[in-house]
């Protein structure tokens, strides 16, 4: 059984791009992985791993804290996504496969985090028996 955060379209879309990023990073040499290649990693990784904290907070405040922590990570990845390129470690064809997905990231973040509410709905508890005066 999944947690709701494994459900959601923008986590399952972090996830392709970390998984993709990695693929790439791990095919490096040892300096480009040890400098660009690590933080990259994490700033794609983190994506993901704040949605999931986020989601598991169990506040609407704590949620949106993180998901806005989650959309800094991805401007990092995108950093040193233009580094690695830059740098000759990625080639126009790997840009072209995670351009759409940092792409489609970035406005699913913001989505995210509007539809996360600001508070939780009240427990419904007994009918009143109180008359208005």
């Amino acid at each position: 059984m999944k947690s709701n955060f494994e459900n959601l379209r923008v986590y399952q879309l972090a996830e392709d791009i970390a998984d993709q990023i990695w693929e790439l990073v791990a095919q490096w040499n040892s300096f480009a992985k040890a400098t660009v290649g690590q933080q990259l990693v994490r700033a794609a990784d983190s994506v993901g791993a704040n949605i999931a904290e986020g989601d598991g907070r169990g506040t609407f405040a704590e949620n949106r804290r993180f998901v806005r922590i989650a959309r800094g990570s991805l401007n990092e990845t995108k950093h040193f996504l233009r580094r690695a390129y830059r740098r000759r470690l990625l080639k126009s064809a790997d840009v072209d496969a995670l351009k759409p997905l940092a792409g489609e990231l970035g406005p699913r973040l913001n989505n995210y985090l509007k539809s996360i509410g600001t508070r939780r709905a009240p427990v419904a508890g007994p009918p009143s028996t109180a008359t208005a005066n």
